[in-house]
């Protein structure tokens, strides 16, 4: 189990990474005008989050669950994957890559790197490694309950986002083409 703890600690870590990097692209954003959206849902974001990694070691270290080769490597290739991912992200949006839904009056919308393909591509990062992390360790309750709970969130944040960017875009364009982002 000690290497599992060294993982979930290392994602951890990563996470102290992404708020650093979020500090200081909010800084940059609200200096250029940003309006914030979604600040209700923020704080349950930031206590699901760290219960996906409390639940990953308290349910390995307490619930006695093993660590099956097959799927434990398969799903630490995913966490792998999903990090890559999420960084790709972060670099695609530079300065605006952000944990608070944060958008900056009349820049366009980012259509390069992973966006090319997906509206919120983050958001799959997000939900590979919520599912991913927990299994590499056999922690299935962890991985139900952090992708339902996830799911529900994300319903939420997306909404938001969406409704963020369209209005962003709608005041730029004087249209609503923006809208069904």
């Amino acid at each position: 189990m000690l290497w599992y703890t060294v993982l979930v600690l290392a994602v951890g870590l990563e996470r102290v990474a992404e708020l650093v990097v979020a500090r200081r692209n909010a800084r940059w954003s609200l200096a250029r005008g940003a309006v914030e959206a979604g600040r209700r849902h923020y704080p349950a974001m930031v206590v699901l989050h760290t219960g996906l990694l409390v639940g990953c070691l308290a349910e390995v270290r307490w619930g006695g669950r093993p660590f099956d080769p097959v799927v434990g490597w398969s799903m630490a290739a995913v966490v792998v994957a999903a990090q890559a991912l999420r960084w790709w992200c972060v670099r695609t949006l530079g300065p605006r890559w952000n944990t608070r839904v944060l958008v900056v009056p009349g820049l366009p919308l980012v259509t390069g790197g992973p966006y090319r393909w997906l509206s919120h591509p983050n958001y799959v990062a997000v939900v590979a490694e919520g599912l991913a992390l927990p299994l590499v360790h056999g922690a299935w309750l962890t991985a139900a309950l952090f992708t339902g709970l996830n799911a529900a969130l994300l319903t939420v944040r997306i909404r938001c986002e969406n409704e963020a960017l369209g209005l962003a875009v709608e005041r730029a364009t004087g249209s609503r083409a923006g809208a069904g982002l």
